[in-house]
């Protein structure tokens, strides 16, 4: 092949790579800095299995919490339940519209019957109580993963492999 082919061959391949790099294409848990001037974002690949937990210890209660929640289709998250032993400060009493209240051998659940949401922010108190994201049956303690102190938005998103590396993997 002489150069003049060889020339627009190479750049055609050059500008491919550049443009498959910057082409969200991974699905993740992200967890990115909130109220920050330049946010870290730290993220797990998310796989087949859509359904992942929040288990924390309540600060004030100091008994466990566990929110459970389902990706959609649409990368958007869904509330399924949350249980808990002793009601009070921040953990709810009733069922509103669209969501039901239970109480068996102890423990509060409430089960929700279709709320998504696209995000949600979640602040990793510095006190030293339990925090873990629960997938694939391994639990991530988030209190070593990310700051203490500091506030996250948590979203499903695709992720491109540019900011992939930009990010900081928690995968365990």
């Amino acid at each position: 092949m002489n150069r003049k082919k060889m020339v627009p061959l190479i750049l055609f391949f050059i500008f491919l790579v550049v443009f498959a790099f910057f082409i969200p294409v991974n699905t993740s848990f992200t967890f990115t800095e909130h109220r920050v001037e330049n946010p870290k974002t730290f993220y797990m690949p998310l796989n087949s299995e859509n359904k992942f937990q929040i288990r924390y210890v309540h600060s004030i209660h100091l008994t466990e919490v566990i929110e459970s929640y389902e990706v959609t289709a649409d990368q958007e998250i869904r509330l399924l339940s949350m249980q808990y032993e002793n009601m009070a400060i921040g953990l709810p009493g009733y069922a509103e519209e669209g969501e039901t209240f239970s109480l068996q051998d102890g423990v509060y659940t409430l089960t929700y019957d279709d709320k998504v949401i696209d995000s949600f922010v979640m602040l990793i108190g510095d006190v030293d109580a339990e925090l873990a994201f629960v997938y694939r049956d391994e639990e991530l303690n988030l209190k070593k993963q990310l700051v203490r102190g500091k506030s996250y938005t948590f979203r499903v998103a695709k992720l491109s492999l540019y900011q992939m590396l930009k990010g900081v993997t928690i995968d365990g």
